[in-house]
């Protein structure tokens, strides 16, 4: 009869100190994880068919010039806009582009061809060979999007966001 009696008793599980032990176990692997954010820069490369488009005003290249000293803007081809100084930091090593005045030049480049009627949304990127990957990816950054105000709100206002990329020519040579 006893024999009986406990074949129908069933062990109950203790899963309190399990409980326990995720409680203060998920919050730690949460705060400890690293969360990466990967972004990815889509670059266009120019047509080797050499396709025209109707009008002369599209057919202009709006090329920035990144130097370790500078920043040049010409628009069309070959004409200097602005040459944009870097900015001086306390010590010598510290000047650094200016992002800011290059993003004030081409929303003045955006505005007069919008006022043309035109739609440009391509630009050439030429980098020297020493400057430094945050400088180029700042100034993709600068050439894709402006923010500017808007009803009170700040909002990213599209410029040139098709960018190609090149070697920037000699110091003094033709662009």
């Amino acid at each position: 009869m006893f024999s009986k009696r406990r074949e129908l008793e069933e062990a109950d599980i203790d899963i309190t100190a399990f409980m326990n032990l995720m409680i203060v176990l998920v919050p730690v692997l949460l705060m400890s994880m690293v969360f990466n954010h990967i972004a990815i820069l889509e670059l266009n490369l120019p047509d080797l068919t050499g396709a025209q488009t109707s009008s002369a005003e599209e057919n202009r290249q709006l090329e920035v010039v990144l130097r370790e000293s500078a920043i040049e803007v010409y628009y069309p081809s070959g004409r200097l806009v602005k040459t944009i100084d870097n900015i001086e930091g306390k010590e010598p090593e510290a000047s650094r582009h200016d992002f800011k005045t290059l993003s004030t030049v081409l929303q003045e480049i955006k505005r007069k061809l919008a006022a043309s009627n035109v739609d440009k949304r391509d630009a050439l990127l030429l980098s020297e060979a020493g400057v430094s990957y945050q400088s180029l990816v700042s100034t993709m950054d600068a050439l894709r999007s402006a923010k500017t105000v808007v009803v009170a709100d700040e909002v990213d206002v599209e410029l040139f966001p098709e960018i190609s990329l090149g070697d920037a020519p000699k110091k003094g040579g033709k662009s």
